[in-house]
């Protein structure tokens, strides 16, 4: 398989699996932490002529496709041997992943002009362990992409 189609493949599963996450986590402090319902409202209050399906289309759009971004980044690094596709280094990943998402999220409030009233710091800091589940879940996705021999390394180095 090509690096797009596991860069696809990558990032939809985890982006998939972090959308599931930020719902579950939703349900305990009655927080909406979706990403896409949160991104649909940006979307809404700068563009309040877009119709309803507009502003989820949109708001899914954007979703999926930072989930795309990351997943480029990652596979990239994975791709070049930069680091090992393990579970702990995913782990790392999406640490490292969930404290740029909570910048980007907070620049994001910061410059729009009308930001969700929500608790910031409790979105913020979700961010962490949904971009934890999105990093496993897309190490996990590219692996299944990847065949492996028994000591780890890839049999499929090729660079397209």
């Amino acid at each position: 398989m090509n690096k797009l189609g596991k860069t696809l493949i990558s990032g939809a599963t985890g982006t998939s699996f972090m959308t599931a996450a930020s719902a579950l986590m939703s349900l305990i402090p009655k927080e909406e932490f979706r990403e896409p319902d949160q991104l649909e409202k940006l979307v809404g209050r700068i563009l309040p002529s877009f119709s309803p399906r507009a502003k989820v289309i949109a708001g899914w759009s954007a979703h999926y496709g930072m989930g795309m971004v990351f997943a480029a980044v990652y596979v990239d690094l994975w791709e070049k041997g930069q680091i090992d596709r393990s579970i702990r280094n995913g782990l790392v990943l999406g640490a490292i992943s969930g404290l740029a998402g909570m910048l980007i999220w907070k620049a994001t409030f910061k410059l729009h002009p009308l930001p969700p009233n929500n608790r910031k710091l409790d979105f913020y800091l979700q961010r962490i362990p949904a971009h934890i589940v999105f990093a496993v879940a897309s190490t996990i996705a590219y692996r299944l992409t990847t065949p492996h021999k028994k000591d780890g390394r890839s049999l499929n180095h090729s660079k397209g």
